[in-house]
């Protein structure tokens, strides 16, 4: 049946990284069959193995292994003797049928195939299975999601790279205006687009769209585009951007966590082992700072692991270094980001119908009596900005004479009572109180005053200081001193000094910076300058230097050494110094993504880190948390309301998803 596509196939094989022979010919000698070893030199196809399994013995190949094989080893095997285009028509086939749809196998295949692949797709499911695919797909879905595929199927993206400047600003205007600008969404305009236009069109488009409108072009499908259909347009940028980096992305969310998917894992490592795989092995560790053969071997057991292993074809360097097309990728990446202008964005705002009178008598109703009535108390304090929290406090003092604080204080307890109070406390003072309690008592939470100080704004931190030397009487760098020591507190008491620059970037000076950072962290080929001194600039560079600045900083370091700052800091520092860092960098590269692994890691495991959890839903609440909640999702697979409703209980879950504002 596979004698269609016998002549394109070649077309397939062995136009990624990683070539047919090393690979499968080779697992096919160590798993497969009984051949003569002198019948396997020389076969590179599944087709050729099969035909000679069947001269030679007078049997189907194919299901010779099924009776031998069990479990995800088998679908392994018998998967990597499926031409590629009959392999993603049996997954579609598979995902099609029966009860329920597998949308995520459809939306990974059909976005990520190009043309030819495309066009190979639907003959080979007409030769396997005699029925048409688009009428299968049209039957199983619906709506726009039903739409896009269909569109995809068609495999009619343009494929030449000579773009237009014109056309490319018409659809950064058409698709602007099919979403942000319109009431509602123009989902045909989407559809069209990104469902036709070139590759390197569409790259050019994405670029324009966050020049003119100041958020990227996945910023406005999540806010206008919902369900599968989101997802799927979500999945084609990424596979514009780069295909090798979404399925970096796809194995390493079928991998994280507990439990494997091994679908997924399975379906990637067999079509992308002669197309891409050292690309997606590059992009994985620079992404995720392991390599794809150890997160393998992790994962998986037996002899389905050791055929998945030999999928991958080798293990990579340590952590932190790139492949030379790695740092490319890492550096185009820095390039991109120096452009954008991200809008931050909060998930409190100030309440359109504000009456103060009304709140405070509400509040006072809801705790006077015998029980209090929580639900008042939470949906009052959360819909509420803080400025207007703090005139709903004076108001309560004016007409019953009380302060509300201790009445809430007196009413609510537990974790809920540190949310509330502090939702009403000034930010300035709530981050003040933050830093007194890290520092307060046995021990000292290190990661509270590397998290509150990394991060603030200048503005921020001066706030921070005069509410620390109002409450306590006492400066906030006398604090640090008395409670800290060493390279980590004079870490502290310079971000405490709130000094950073605000201006842009000067690439000659951070040429310099980057050549610091390679001399201190010992990966450059000519140091210069005694130790002390280089850690003194290397200190003053991530403390002081503005954000623009230091993000050029971290590109001529790539480009200086081929490896990534923040994994260096982490191979070659320890202890709070290195968590400091570390913290710093990333807020440098994206504060948004920091606070939502922060969050991810207050939730993960047994137990739950409520202190942090509150601390940042609280201080975040009103500047970024909205852009938290999108970096989370793109980043866990699931959105900070799923993680909340599943970690926490009772009124301090009501609460803590009130400040989420909403599901993703």
């Amino acid at each position: 049946m596979w004698g269609r596509l016998k002549n394109s196939e070649s077309s397939l094989l062995g136009c990624g990284a990683v070539h047919p022979q090393p690979t499968r010919a080779r697992l096919w000698s160590c798993f497969l069959c009984p051949l003569p070893q002198e019948t396997m030199k020389g076969l590179t196809s599944q087709l050729e193995v099969c035909q000679s399994y069947k001269s030679l013995y007078g049997k189907d190949l194919i299901a010779d292994l099924k009776y031998e094989l069990t479990g995800k080893f088998e679908r392994l095997i018998v998967g990597l003797m499926r031409p590629l285009a009959y392999c993603d028509a049996k997954e579609i086939k598979d995902a099609v049928s029966g009860i329920g749809t597998d949308e995520k196998c459809l939306i990974e295949i059909l976005a990520s195939r190009t043309n030819e692949q495309i066009h190979q797709l639907v003959a080979a499911y007409k030769d396997a299975y005699e029925r048409d695919l688009e009428a299968d797909i049209i039957g199983d879905t619906s709506g726009h999601f039903q739409k896009m595929l269909v569109v995809l199927l068609q495999g009619t993206r343009e494929e030449d790279d000579v773009v237009s400047e014109d056309l490319v600003q018409q659809d950064v205007q058409d698709l602007y205006e099919a979403g942000e600008l319109k009431w509602g969404t123009d989902e045909a305009q989407f559809i069209y687009i990104l469902g036709n236009r070139s590759k390197q069109h569409l790259r050019l488009v994405f670029d324009e769209y966050l020049k003119t409108t100041g958020k990227p072009i996945e910023a406005s499908i999540r806010g206008e585009l919902s369900g599968d259909f989101e997802k799927l347009m979500l999945a084609v940028v990424k596979c514009v951007r780069s295909t090798p980096e979404y399925f970096a992305e796809r194995l390493f969310k079928a991998m994280k966590g507990l439990g494997t998917r091994d679908n997924t894992l399975i379906r990637i490592m067999v079509t992308r082992s002669e197309l891409d795989m050292l690309d997606i092995r590059e992009i994985f560790r620079t992404k995720y700072e392991k390599s794809l053969y150890s997160m393998i071997k992790n994962d998986t057991s037996g002899e389905y692991k050791k055929a998945l292993l030999k999928l991958c074809g080798g293990d990579d360097d340590a952590a932190g270094q790139f492949f030379p097309e790695a740092a490319q990728v890492a550096y185009q990446m820095w390039e991109l980001s120096a452009v954008a202008r991200v809008e931050l964005k909060g998930t409190v705002r100030p309440a359109g119908d504000f009456n103060p009178d009304a709140d405070a008598k509400a509040l006072r109703k809801a705790m006077k009596g015998i029980g209090t009535d929580e639900d008042t108390i939470i949906d009052i304090i959360t819909h509420r900005s803080n400025a207007q929290r703090q005139q709903i406090r004076q108001t309560f003092k004016s007409h019953f004479g009380r302060d509300l604080m201790a009445d809430l204080k007196s009413e609510i307890s537990g974790d809920l009572a540190r949310l509330i109070l502090g939702l009403m406390m000034p930010p300035a003072h709530y981050d003040a109180k933050q830093l007194k309690k890290a520092m307060e008592g046995a021990g000292t939470d290190e990661k509270a005053l590397i998290e509150i100080l990394a991060t603030r704004t200048n503005a921020e931190i001066h706030a921070i200081n005069e509410a620390y030397k109002e409450d306590y009487h006492k400066s906030l760098e006398d604090a640090l001193s008395s409670d800290t020591s060493g390279h980590f507190r004079r870490i502290l008491i310079s971000l405490a000094t709130g000094n950073r620059e605000e201006g842009g970037e000067d690439r000659d000076q951070a040429r310099e910076d980057a050549q610091v950072a390679a001399e201190i962290l010992e990966i450059a080929d000519t140091p210069s300058g005694d130790k002390t001194s280089l850690e003194t600039r290397f200190m003053t560079i991530l403390c002081t230097r503005s954000y623009p600045h230091l993000r050029r900083v971290f590109q001529e370091f790539i480009k200086m050494t081929n490896y990534d700052v923040e994994h260096v800091i982490k191979k070659e520092m320890s202890g709070d110094v290195r968590d400091a860092f570390v913290a710093i960098v990333q807020s440098v590269k994206n504060k948004a993504l920091f606070f939502a692994d922060k969050l991810y890691k207050s939730m993960k495991g047994a137990g739950t880190d409520e202190k942090t959890l509150t601390r940042i839903m609280v201080s975040r609440s009103e500047i970024d948390l909205f852009n938290v909640r999108q970096e989370f999702i793109e980043k866990y697979d699931k959105s900070l309301h799923q993680a909340i409703e599943g970690d926490t209980s009772g009124d301090f879950r009501k609460a803590l998803l009130s400040l989420c504002g909403g599901e993703d």
